[in-house]
């Protein structure tokens, strides 16, 4: 927890000297209030002299008034530097996270990356905020307090001597238990989080399916265990305080009596009984501090382990150190798959074996296969979204891992298999694949998507709200939007990942038509499960278990391929598919 801390906490370091600089006047002038008050009582009270008792007394007050001031202005101080804490490691872990490989989020997940970016973050912010203050305070009040309590009666010192060890040993008791909890429970509200997540994306399947009881129950047995886990923790966190409590009572109780026993023999004055008493509540009240660093710190401990566990990830997809030269205008716009295999983390078999195919510009080049034939991973390799695990991706004549990844994205124009809008305007999504797309160009691309029709039909027309993933228009809709998005950016390659699957055969049609002319120079990638979409492509290439069984036009691969000619026939007649 400490290396994350000293690493975000460096741009604070002089609000961090503040801090630790007012709380240390804030202690000292504690520190002098129970001195004052004894000298008041020895010399103003027992003498009967006035003067003195004013005199002093405007001394404690101005001190009290100091005090204040510190305690205000460290906690002003402390505040600012863990909100800005806070800021700074949620952009880091942001920003750290945006560079991932879809390998990474795989790895974590995306309900965990969301929890560690808001309740982890937020765990440490508090432990900063409230640890600034009390991990200074507590020992400063706690030694200073034992070094004047001494100096005022040494015979009742053997007081603190046994309290003081059995409040540690309460204090250590408990976090050595609490702190494999508080681990715990940061995984559970994971689980929390991944449930809420799926109910709220895929509420429409689970009403469809009748599996309302179902996730009902799922959502009971996760929030039933976390509250669990939390009682336990409470539990052991509500003993701590009465405990602690019980201690520093019985010690009240013995100082109070054995300082009386003293005072009646004249071994001790009143007010320095009573100088004891209050650095002995001082010493204990340290304690108490103490005791709520140690109930903060296990669960800002197991937050900055995950925390720690998303930076440490080193991103297996980056940039090249040394930039390389552009490819060449004769071949821009080329793709070219060498000999690639791709394997995904923890399976058996590569998803992609030893493929080797060339898409040119001017040119569609489709892909097509059965179902986890490896269609979307191949696409999904040219913009880097994946690292090959042998074999290279050439675009441009330039090896796409000797590319910046920035440079690579901005040649393509991606449509995935998963249409996904942002919350916003009709506008906003389709300006996403170009930020400075003007008014004309946005209605141009929407037109080409065949969009513009239910854009019409919508109030607002262009500045027509969209919600969060698109969830208030159509599947063949967000496909539309979609296909303007990537369009509107005029890239050199076009990528459409079965992106016309929601489309009726007419609207399709007149897309492809358009797209016909609005791609022409352009490389264009097809992936598609209906034959008719693909049958007018210049090059066919044909997937199987992850191997290229066939490339060439629709009536060569009819001829040569068994396996393309398996899937023409299963949809469509024979006269038709010739």
């Amino acid at each position: 927890m400490f290396r994350l801390l000293f690493r975000f906490l460096k741009p604070y370091r002089l609000q961090i000297a503040l801090v630790l600089l007012f709380v240390f006047l804030q202690a000292m002038a504690e520190l002098a209030l129970p001195t004052l008050m004894s000298d008041i009582v020895n010399t103003g009270i027992m003498k009967g002299d006035v003067d003195y008792i004013w005199r002093v007394g405007g001394r404690m007050l101005f001190v009290a008034l100091v005090g204040t001031v510190c305690a205000v202005a460290a906690a002003f101080f402390a505040s600012r530097t863990a909100m800005g804490f806070g800021r700074i490691l949620r952009s880091r872990i942001f920003s750290h996270v945006e560079r991932f490989s879809l390998h990474e989020f795989d790895k974590i997940g995306t309900p965990s990356l969301i929890t560690r970016n808001t309740n982890d973050v937020t765990q440490l912010q508090m432990a900063v905020m409230i640890g600034l203050r009390m991990m200074a305070m507590a020992p400063i009040m706690g030694i200073g307090g034992l070094i004047m309590a001494i100096s005022k009666d040494r015979g009742l010192a053997w007081v603190l001597a046994v309290v003081l060890p059995v409040l540690a040993a309460i204090v250590f008791s408990v976090t050595r238990r609490g702190f494999p909890l508080f681990t715990s429970i940061q995984r559970k509200i994971d689980r929390i989080n991944r449930i809420i997540r799926e109910n709220l994306e895929g509420i429409r399947v689970i009403r469809a399916f009748n599996r309302i009881e179902h996730e009902q129950r799922r959502f009971h047995e996760a929030n039933l265990d976390l509250t669990e886990t939390s009682i336990a923790v409470n539990r052991l966190m509500a003993l701590m305080m009465p405990s602690t409590m019980l201690v520093m009572n019985a010690a009240i109780i013995a100082i109070v009596w054995f300082g009386a026993v003293r005072v009646d023999r004249g071994t001790l004055q009143i007010g320095n009984m009573m100088a004891f008493f209050q650095y002995a509540m001082q010493i204990m009240i340290s304690f108490v501090m103490a005791t709520m660093m140690f109930v903060m710190v296990p669960r800002a401990q197991a937050s900055a382990e995950r925390i720690l566990e998303v930076l440490a990830i080193e991103p297996e997809i980056e940039d090249p150190q040394v930039p390389v030269a552009e490819g060449t205008d004769e071949r821009r716009g080329w793709v070219e798959f060498q000999h690639v295999t791709f394997r995904y983390h923890g399976a058996e078999e590569p998803a992609l074996r030893d493929v080797s195919f060339c898409a040119r510009p001017g040119e569609v080049t489709a892909i097509i296969g059965g179902t986890g034939a490896g269609k979307s991973t191949l696409v999904n390799l040219i913009p880097r979204f994946y690292a090959v695990d042998a074999g290279r991706i050439l675009v441009d004549g330039v090896d796409v891992r000797e590319m910046p990844q920035e440079t690579l994205r901005a040649k393509i124009g991606f449509v995935p298999q998963k249409a996904y809008l942002f919350s916003g305007t009709v506008a906003d999504n389709i300006r996403y694949g170009k930020q400075d797309a003007t008014e004309e160009e946005i209605h141009h691309a929407a037109e080409v998507a065949q969009a513009m029709e239910f854009i019409n039909e919508m109030e607002g027309g262009l500045e027509a709200p969209i919600a969060q993933g698109g969830t208030n228009v159509s599947g063949g809709q967000r496909q539309r939007l979609a296909i303007a998005r990537a369009l509107v950016r005029k890239p050199e390659i076009y990528i459409f990942d079965d992106s016309f699957s929601a489309l009726d055969f007419k609207t399709e049609a007149r897309l492809r038509a358009a797209l016909h002319k609005e791609t022409a120079g352009a490389t264009v990638i097809v992936v598609a499960q209906r034959v008719s979409t693909i049958m007018d492509a210049d090059r066919i290439v044909v997937l199987d278990e992850g191997r290229v069984v066939g490339i060439g036009t629709h009536r060569e691969l009819m001829k040569t391929c068994p396996v393309y000619r398996e899937i023409v026939l299963s949809q469509l007649p024979e006269e038709e598919s010739a």
